[in-house]
């Protein structure tokens, strides 16, 4: 008779626990409306019960293949489904679960440049957006050997002038990406204008809802710059002729936990280039929508959960408090002296800029205004600007994502975003030159950086070593690995003024050592 002998745990179940409540106290709060950003609560505890139940039940299982584990087929349908239907999509239109927005966005570049050279495309395909499409597609065109071709906006509305995206189409397009909304500044892309374009030219359109769709989607009253009299949204989904493809998350708007996202396609045809699939090797054959294989089939119960528990009615009301709540702190916003909204805002979200146009003592920075806004327990996302490539500058801005819960802390947020203005007002900008002159006292990070501003594709070469060297130089490091100052304005002062190939090298090497062993 065979024996099994016990396991030698290493640790109790409790102190294990124990060890994780321990550092999970170090985090940002991801309830109860503090993080204007990466979070998205719905303000209800059940909702949060409900997802962790639902992921539990199918912790075990693969999604790799819903023909073993069929539960994964129906949860698909189910959710595929029910986009379908608040995207204003008919029978023609499928799609796919996948892990997050980003790769919902790769997925539909991969799609777009697959059918492009089907049809005949030679070449390197060029992806049409404007330059507030999502950093993604900036990675979608890296990782499939797109060229990015980035049509700028004006600053003041975050919008593409129609006539300059007209100019950039023509046979090498394998897709035009319009955003509903973007994520820097909330601009709703004029999709109808995008797809009479589209159609004119033979091109693919895909609208990228990633961030707001599954808020938009619904009867919330939502309107363009979040006014309770402005102008009613414009049709932006599969409701308009041209569209060829939509992503949307879940995790986001859908308050399931990350990640799951949805992408789907006008046609069977189509969205079957999104697919791989090999028997060449002498294993299981290999047939995925996605990029990944194995995958977890947690998130995607946890959305089939919430949508079935939630259903029309359900979103429509959290969507509503949403959209009063954002409302709010928009006209909040306007009333500040020294700060503007940016644009005319659409959805869940906005962007706040200094007012130019008073005088210098009246005037706020936006990043000193969201470190302040810090002081005060709530975290406001800090955006760089951006010098597009027309010589038009987006300003640097500071970003707030609205969620249900929200509307809990209204009063107390409100105050926060006034207290917050008058600590910021008149203080001036970080000078970036004054940072960098810093490094004087280490020699060698010094002429590194200055180098590196004469040759700024030179960054790429740098070795681990030399990366971090310039951070410590730069205050962004220490003996004990990275150390972000509690203000993080100097910081992104530094994004904006030293080269872009730089700055990137730099932030890989910051992220990456963030998670090394210690």
């Amino acid at each position: 008779m065979s024996t099994v002998e016990p396991i030698p745990f290493a640790a109790s179940t409790d102190d294990v626990l124990a060890e994780l409540s321990a550092l999970r106290a170090h985090d940002a709060p991801t309830h109860g409306g503090r993080v204007l950003s990466y979070v998205y609560d719905s303000g209800l505890a059940e909702l949060d019960d409900l997802a962790a139940s639902a992921a539990r039940l199918v912790q075990p299982v693969n999604g790799l293949d819903p023909t073993t584990f069929v539960s994964v087929a129906a949860l698909e349908g189910d959710v595929v489904g029910f986009a379908r239907t608040v995207f204003h999509g008919d029978e023609d239109v499928v799609g796919s679960v996948t892990s997050g927005g980003t790769e919902s966005c790769l997925l539909a570049v991969k799609t777009a440049r697959d059918a492009w050279r089907a049809e005949g495309g030679d070449g390197t395909p060029r992806l049409v957006a404007p330059s507030t499409v999502h950093a993604a597609f900036h990675k979608a065109a890296e990782y499939f050997g797109l060229e990015l071709d980035l049509v700028p906006v004006d600053p003041a509305t975050g919008a593409p002038a129609i006539a300059d995206v007209a100019a950039r189409l023509g046979d090498d397009v394998a897709l035009l990406v319009a955003s509903a909304p973007s994520y820097p500044f909330a601009t709703l892309d004029p999709v109808q204008e995008f797809a009479a374009l589209a159609l004119e030219h033979g091109v693919p359109l895909h609208v990228d809802a990633c961030i707001g769709g599954f808020a938009l989607a619904f009867d919330a009253g939502w309107t363009v710059g979040a006014r309770a009299d402005g102008e009613l949204l414009p049709a932006w989904d599969f409701a308009v002729p041209g569209v060829t493809s939509l992503s949307a998350d879940l995790h986001k708007y859908g308050y399931a936990p990350k990640g799951v996202s949805v992408l789907l396609h006008r046609g069977r045809d189509r969205q079957r280039r999104q697919w791989f699939a090999t028997t060449a090797w002498p294993g299981y054959p290999v047939v995925n929508p996605t990029l990944v294989g194995s995958k977890p089939a947690g998130p995607l119960a946890a959305a089939w959960a919430i949508i079935r528990r939630l259903g029309v009615d359900g979103f429509d009301a959290l969507s509503r408090r949403t959209a009063e709540a954002t409302a709010v702190l928009v006209e909040t916003v306007r009333g500040i002296d020294g700060l503007v909204v940016v644009g005319e805002p659409v959805g869940p979200l906005f962007a706040v800029a200094a007012d130019e146009t008073v005088a210098p003592e009246r005037r706020i920075d936006p990043h000193h205004w969201a470190d302040a806004v810090g002081a005060h327990g709530f975290k406001v996302q800090l955006q760089p600007g951006l010098v597009q490539a027309d010589g038009r500058r987006l300003p640097h801005t500071a970003h707030l994502t609205i969620t249900p819960a929200t509307a809990g802390v209204l009063d107390e947020l409100v105050a926060a975003l006034v207290a917050g203005a008058d600590a910021a007002r008149g203080a001036a900008s970080i000078d970036a030159g004054a940072v960098l002159a810093g490094l004087g006292a280490d020699p060698a990070a010094g002429a590194a950086v200055g180098a590196l501003l004469a040759n700024p594709e030179a960054a790429a070469a740098l070795t681990s070593e030399q990366a971090a060297g310039i951070l410590g130089a730069l205050g962004l490091a220490g003996a004990d690995g990275p150390a972000l100052p509690d203000s993080l304005a100097p910081v992104l002062a530094l994004v904006e003024a030293l080269p872009g190939e730089l700055v990137e090298r730099l932030l890989i090497e910051l992220l990456a050592r963030v998670v090394e062993p210690r």
